[in-house]
């Protein structure tokens, strides 16, 4: 079990910019693998220079790529 309540939306946003979760890891220059673990929630943590390549690659801001899931 998760001990955060961040959501990730980052498949929402992929699927708006007509991207795949591949095309996205070869734009910002990161393995597939550590893209899903991102993906799905399962991450730790992000470098904010790694959300910074994904939000200048999809055209976002890092609250269209993380909601906060509160009580």
């Amino acid at each position: 079990m998760s001990d955060h309540r961040i959501r990730i939306t980052l498949d929402e946003v992929l699927e708006r910019r007509g991207m795949t979760l591949t095309e996205l890891a070869v734009r910002i220059d990161i393995s597939l693998v550590n893209l899903s673990i991102l993906k799905t929630g399962k991450a730790r943590a992000i470098r904010f220079s790694t959300l910074t390549r994904i939000c200048e690659v999809l055209d976002c801001q890092p609250g269209d790529l993380l909601t906060y899931d509160g009580p």
